[in-house]
């Protein structure tokens, strides 16, 4: 049985071909995937100390940040060599061209004693005093600034002023690697620029021969209880643990796709197998007769499968590095940041060799047992090439239940707002199609199948008589599609869907001309002072909110105000102004306040203008309760709470000034502020709106392997039915169909087999979209069900054109032999 085994596998290798390259992009995935986190683990590995090679102890602060004259008491400790605040934040670099270097940008207080400073220096050296700073290798490049030359840096803190340059450093893959510049200054000018009164840690350095353990007790005496005091064995633990979580949530996110590449792999074999083994039926049959038992028959089987599944397995590990070559490469074009080689392992190898041998077999065990039920006696019949069963109504009775409970799970969790449903209800909605796939897939081919015919004729005709003779086979070859293509189309009609329903956002919220926004964090404080004292500009309006006591406490700007009110119970919008307030409906209820009521807010007493309400839904999660908001004008607000800021301001030309010159005046302020940008409204949409359409492409290029497979099953269950129709299109070729014509049934039935499952892939992912974004509209925002009738339009497009694709090889396999022998072919 083992020779006979290796003997089928030599003779029938072209019938396995298609099925092994489903198993070969299956585990190129898998084996891809985790070569490329395994080289971005051991790169956060090696740099996870990079900061911290000389630290021996750490004061952290738990609540507030630590102030710098604590820095100066543990100095002060016995035994302690050298301590250093460090803090890390946001700022921004004025480039050569004198605009803002593009990218978050992160900023670090570097301690200026040698002993403490533990950065790979490129070039030059580490600041060592007030004023100097260190740039990442890669800005300092691009932007071709030179060592001794001044960099404008600024944040949070203020307008920027003019660095010395002194040195270049490597930051690549550390934590300070977030894609934009790294910016390094002494603690002194980081707490100016950030605008932070106090440090994140405190880094000390301790005397040679001095005891850690005691000295750590003195320094949680100095710095008190409040104060959390680590040794270097715990620093280090720590940021070995920052460093991979980032990574070990992107491994489990590449996961899933190479699940469901694995799980379309699967169907693809499966398919395949049932189709070859029971093209066998004869011969297996004959086996049964020369005294094989169905037990040696299914164990061979088995065995066929293994190896295939090993062969196939072994060129998907050598794909797999270029897939994980062309992973970082697709990252580094997002400008994500990327560090480390690609890593081979032996358990990668192992473990993607066991997996596509064992998807292999287990897809292969149930057409390897069904194959095995032909009775010996069928070797001496045509019994032995019998048609193939219909669909049982058990199984056809729990798909119909399976899917309505699907469909349940997406209309309930809009009601419920739980995300789980979603999940549920699409996984449930899959299954159902599978099970009810033998009917449902054939009906479907059937109702393409009549434009079809009528306009390319018999042809035609002939293609959907084909697709739905083996209605189990139609339906596996096409659910395979539907995975894929479920996905995407979630995925395109769930980001049409909220870029929709954040432009209606904007569009309700902002009605003035241009936006000031900050970078990664707030607006610098002096801002919005500046912009307001400029005479081009007659409205500037920082939106800035705090709760206090469970009331949302609202900056406001009377020209802007009844813009986001959806009602005025009482009183005059118009009225708000310095020392009054606008209550909204459920707080004034609450209280029992109305217009002319005091109001105290924050230890001052205001007047109530007008009782009004705001439609805006309330966020999942938010701290105080629905219409729980009091409005305040701009100086009132800074008054009480100077300390918070925002990270929006809204503009608009004073009367009488054109947008070009309030445009001017505004850049004219912004060019000493480089962690702020500005615009106008279609930008600031795009600008919310481009991370949606970077994770769609991003998202989509990964589930576009899994359609590939299922195509590869399209063209493979082709393939295999030509080789099993060989003389019936002889005999077709015999009474007069063209060459065209041949090739016309198979382009049609490949099409129709493809539409069915990409159709019911849109109709599954527009399901699931629908139920996320009825859940998001219950968390809190204006999101509805928005479908994208050009993507979607496109991704049938694609899928026709691949299946017309995938009929040529199949067709030129049809044409390949002359029609004599094709008629004598068994």
């Amino acid at each position: 049985m083992l020779r006979l085994t290796l003997r089928q596998i030599r003779a029938e290798g072209l019938r396995l071909l298609l099925s092994s390259l489903a198993i070969v992009l299956g585990v190129a995935f898998v084996a891809g995937t985790l070569m490329f986190t395994d080289g971005m683990r051991a790169g956060a590995y090696a740099r996870a100390g990079a900061f911290d090679r000389h630290t021996d102890l750490a004061a952290y602060a738990r609540r507030t940040p630590l102030p710098p004259a604590l820095v100066d008491r543990v100095r002060a400790v016995d035994g302690v060599a050298a301590a250093e605040g460090e803090l890390t934040g946001t700022a921004g670099v004025v480039g050569a061209d004198g605009r803002p270097v593009l990218g978050y940008a992160v900023l670090a207080a570097i301690p200026t004693d040698p002993a403490l400073q533990s950065y790979d220096v490129v070039a030059g050296r580490l600041p060592q005093r007030a004023g100097e700073l260190v740039l990442d290798e890669e800005t300092v490049a691009d932007q071709r600034f030179a060592l001794g030359s001044p960099v404008r840096v600024g944040g949070n803190g203020g307008p920027a002023r003019a660095y010395t340059l002194v040195g270049t450093v490597d930051v690549a893959g550390s934590s300070r690697d977030v894609g934009g510049p790294f910016i390094g200054v002494a603690g002194a000018d980081a707490l100016a620029v950030s605008g932070e009164r106090g440090y994140g840690r405190i880094m000390v350095a301790a005397r040679p021969g001095v005891d850690r353990a005691a000295l750590a007790d003195r320094v949680r005496a100095a710095v008190g209880p409040d104060v959390a005091v680590r040794d270097r064995t715990a620093i280090l633990d720590e940021a070995v643990a920052d460093a991979v979580r980032d990574r070990r949530q992107f491994e489990l996110f590449l996961g899933t796709f190479a699940a469901v590449a694995v799980v379309v792999a699967g169907f693809v074999i499966a398919n395949t197998f049932a189709i070859v083994l029971a093209q066998r039926s004869r011969r297996t049959a004959l086996l049964r007769l020369v005294g094989a038992t169905r037990g040696q028959v299914y164990q061979a089987t088995l065995g066929e499968a293994a190896l295939t599944g090993l062969l196939a397995s072994a060129v998907g590990v050598l794909a797999g590095v270029g897939l994980a070559a062309g992973l970082g490469a697709l990252l580094s074009t997002l400008d994500a940041p990327v560090a480390g080689t690609i890593t081979v392992t032996v358990r990668t190898v192992l473990l993607s060799l066991g997996l596509g041998t064992v998807l292999t077999v287990v897809a292969a065990a149930v057409p390897s047992w069904q194959g095995t039920r032909v009775a010996p006696v069928a070797a001496l019949t045509d019994a032995a090439v019998r048609p193939a069963h219909r669909a049982g109504r058990v199984r056809l009775a729990a798909g119909a239940l399976v899917l309505a409970a699907g469909v349940a799970a997406l209309a309930g969790a809009g009601a419920t707002g739980q995300v789980p449903l979603v999940a549920a209800g699409g996984i449930l909605a899959f299954l159902g199609i599978v099970l009810f796939g033998p009917v449902l897939v054939p009906a479907l081919v059937r109702a393409l199948g009549g434009p079809a015919r009528r306009l390319l004729g018999v042809p035609a005709g002939l293609a959907v008589a084909n697709a739905v003779r083996n209605p189990r086979r139609v339906a596996a070859t096409a659910t395979a599609m539907v995975i894929g293509i479920g996905l995407v189309s979630a995925f395109v009609v769930g980001a049409g869907s909220a870029k929709a329903g954040i432009e209606r956002a904007v569009d309700a919220r902002i009605g003035v001309d241009f936006l000031v926004t900050g970078i990664g964090g707030d607006l610098p404080a002096p801002l919005a002072g500046e912009l307001a004292a400029r005479p081009e500009l007659g409205v500037v309006h920082e939106q800035r909110s705090r709760v206090v006591d469970g009331v949302e406490v609202r900056a406001a700007h009377p020209a802007l105000v009844r813009r986001t009110l959806s009602a005025v119970d009482a009183g005059d919008p118009a009225a708000l102004g310095p020392g009054t307030v606008l209550v909204h409906r459920e707080l004034a209820a609450a209280h029992g306040w109305s217009v002319g009521s005091t109001v105290p807010l924050a230890g001052r007493s205001f007047r109530v203008a007008a009782v009004v309400a705001d439609d805006n839904p309330v966020l999942a999660g938010s701290p105080v309760p629905a219409g729980h908001v009091v409005d305040v004008a701009d100086a009132d607000f800074a008054g009480l709470f100077p300390a918070v800021r925002g990270h929006l301001a809204e503009v608009d030309p004073a009367d009488g000034v054109s947008a070009d010159a309030a445009r001017v005046a505004v850049e004219e302020v912004l060019t000493r502020y480089p962690t702020v940008n500005l615009l106008d409204q279609a930008a600031y949409k795009t600008m919310l709106t481009g991370t949606v359409d970077l994770v769609l492409g991003f998202v989509t290029a990964l589930l576009g392997l899994a359609v590939v497979i299922a195509l590869v099953g399209v063209a493979n269950t082709l393939t295999l039915s030509v080789v099993e129709r060989t003389r019936e299109n002889a005999v077709l070729r015999a009474v007069g169909l063209s060459r065209g014509g041949m090739r016309a049934v198979l382009a049609v039935e490949a099409v129709l087999t493809a539409l069915v499952g990409t159709l019911l892939g849109i109709a599954l992912g527009t399901g699931v979209a629908a139920g996320g974004m009825a859940v998001l509209a219950r968390l809190g925002g204006d999101f509805t069900l928005v479908l994208p009738w050009g993507r979607l339009g496109l991704i049938v497009a694609v899928a026709v054109v691949a299946a017309l694709a995938a009929s040529v090889l199949p067709a030129r396999r049809a044409l390949s032999q002359p029609i004599v022998t094709a008629l004598g072919a068994e």
